[in-house]
């Protein structure tokens, strides 16, 4: 399946330069304190989102929706949060990477980090613990806004993921937040230039207009 173009753009950027970009369009799209498995995790596609909840009694499922992702979407889970009990394990992640899935982004916590560090398989998340949600947590909904580390996610927004964490682009907004992103980089490789080149830091940083890279702008 070919890639699509804001994906492709998106994977070529880094978190940091594309939350720059949100910041000077006003949006909140950095998802607090979601980092990957692995520090080398990468991972762009557009979400395919699902919100959990406490599981009730009898409890509901927690899992059986894999097969139903399209290939390079972002398996997007809002579990609130939750640390005492896992969302996501190592079926998942060998059926995920087997079918081409892009990545996986839990508001929670996974585990059996071991093959998806094996696999390449990017798994991003608050943490990773071993207790199973089995019988703690079920799916409430699927296809629906959801919260992920304090920023909204609606379903086929693009999500970006590298070292520095997690960040979404909003449907709505992503050509703006592209552009931006593509702006603030180009200036921040031109002043990486001029100091190769001997100018001094401060000099290059006013000529390319670094101080003002970031500054809020409506889109």
């Amino acid at each position: 399946m070919a890639e699509d173009t804001n994906v492709a753009r998106a994977r070529a950027l880094d978190t940091a330069t594309l939350s720059d970009a949100l910041d000077r369009l006003g949006i909140v799209g950095q998802c607090y304190r979601i980092a990957g498995r692995d520090p080398a995790f990468e991972m762009a596609g557009r979400a395919f989102t699902m919100l959990c909840g406490p599981a009730a009694n009898p409890p509901g499922t927690v899992g059986d929706y894999i097969d139903d992702v399209p290939e390079g979407a972002v398996v997007v889970i809002d579990n609130g949060g939750r640390e005492d009990a896992t969302i996501w394990g190592d079926i998942l992640t060998e059926i995920a990477h087997r079918r081409g899935l892009g990545g996986t982004v839990i508001d929670g916590i996974s585990r059996d980090v071991k093959l998806c560090r094996e696999l390449g398989y990017p798994v991003f998340s608050k943490g990773h613990w071993m207790r199973t949600g089995k019988d703690r947590v079920q799916v409430e909904k699927m296809d629906c806004p959801v919260t992920i580390g304090g920023a909204r996610v609606q379903p086929g927004d693009i999500l970006r993921g590298d070292p520095d964490g997690v960040v979404v682009l909003p449907k709505e907004h992503e050509d703006a937040v592209l552009a931006a992103a593509e702006e603030i980089g180009a200036a921040e490789e031109h002043i990486r230039a001029a100091c190769r080149g001997g100018m001094r830091l401060d000099e290059a940083r006013r000529q390319f207009k670094y101080h003002t890279l970031q500054t809020r702008k409506s889109e």
